[in-house]
């Protein structure tokens, strides 16, 4: 308790003037993960192994007042051959459902949920190397580019793989949008899962928190995603939150980290059951978030998605008309008055 004590008076201390581009006042990035799209292997079968969020999925959240839908999907699907063209059928499948989230008046983010990896080669070594990584953002950027309410998620998190060599590849990947003309806003992970709670210790080849403020963008354009669960050992695979002091701890450790080194973060996923400890934890990582709006451009629920069981802890997807009590929670924290972050970094700036 100390140490959280310590971290809230370096936030109270800290100030920091908002970049152009994005909103002071509330996270106005507030919602949820539609999962389906990353299902399966590569040559799943659409309706039968994989699916996107229908129309109906999209305006539930909508309507409760999500502002971002973090949309995952499978690389090897969109692009089947490294270093070649997307494939139409795939392509279409995620330009409709970005359409439609769209229409909706929700935000989206692109979420390659390939945790470093294409097939079973590490991004970074042959043959998913960095210009490999960098030719598949050049091509999808180009088919998003400047599109409103249209983010970049480089890649789910990353794991077992060198921080340093992380960033070569995230590097890699932001020329390559921007070399296209993409001025949407990027969300960059770091290694090891992108867990807020390791973010600055050195798991593996250096400190997210050291490593990545090597991130190098010429729009400075970007913000920083991060994912935290409650259980614990941090990887949402419990029911139980006995972490979730810890996971609120690190959370308040990424804010002063953002503060003390003038950046912007974005909680990419973060979930828990309707266990009373995890619900008083998500309270407390959404008010310290909201709190902290300067800093926070917003978070993303793990998660909702038609397929997913009705019996899985974390589901918020509703279940025969009945909103779970982690959907109230979110839809109660996410009535907030917030200006509109703007996803693409107007030509001015």
């Amino acid at each position: 308790m100390g140490t959280t004590r310590h971290l809230v008076a370096l936030l109270l201390a800290a100030a920091l003037t908002p970049s152009p581009g994005f909103a002071a006042g509330a996270p106005c990035y507030r919602g949820v993960n539609l999962s389906g799209g990353e299902y399966g292997e590569r040559d799943a079968i659409y309706g039968t192994n994989y699916i996107y969020p229908s129309e109906q999925t999209i305006r539930y959240f909508a309507e409760k007042g999500m502002t971002i839908i973090r949309l995952p999907f499978r690389w090897e699907r969109l692009q089947p051959a490294l270093g070649g063209r997307l494939d139409d059928d795939e392509l279409k499948r995620m330009s409709d459902t970005v359409g439609l989230i769209r229409e909706q008046g929700m935000a989206v983010l692109l979420d390659p949920h390939n945790f470093g990896y294409y097939d079973k080669a590490q991004v970074g070594t042959a043959p998913a190397s960095d210009a490999a990584f960098a030719d598949f953002w050049a091509r999808l950027a180009v088919e998003f580019a400047n599109q409103d309410g249209v983010l970049f998620g480089l890649m789910n998190e990353p794991y077992d793989i060198k921080a340093t060599d992380w960033l070569d590849a995230a590097n890699a990947a932001i020329r390559a949008i921007r070399a296209v003309g993409a001025r949407n806003l990027i969300l960059v992970p770091g290694t090891s899962w992108s867990g807020a709670h390791s973010w600055e210790k050195d798991v593996i080849g250096g400190a997210n928190g050291t490593v990545m403020l090597g991130v190098r963008d010429p729009l400075d354009f970007y913000a920083y995603e991060v994912h935290q669960y409650l259980d614990v050992d941090s990887s949402g695979t419990h029911a139980t939150c006995e972490g979730a002091a810890a996971a609120v701890e690190a959370i308040v450790g990424v804010t002063a980290w953002l503060k003390r080194n003038h950046k912007r973060g974005f909680l990419g996923e973060f979930g828990a059951s309707t266990d009373k400890d995890c619900m008083s934890g998500l309270t407390k990582i959404y008010a310290t978030m909201s709190e902290n709006s300067d800093v926070w451009l917003g978070w993303s629920y793990w998660a909702a998605g038609e397929w997913w069981p009705a019996d899985e802890p974390f589901n918020v997807q509703p279940g025969r008309g009945a909103e779970r009590p982690q959907m109230r929670l979110l839809a109660a924290s996410a009535k907030t008055d917030a200006d509109a972050c703007s996803a693409v970094k107007s030509k001015g700036n």
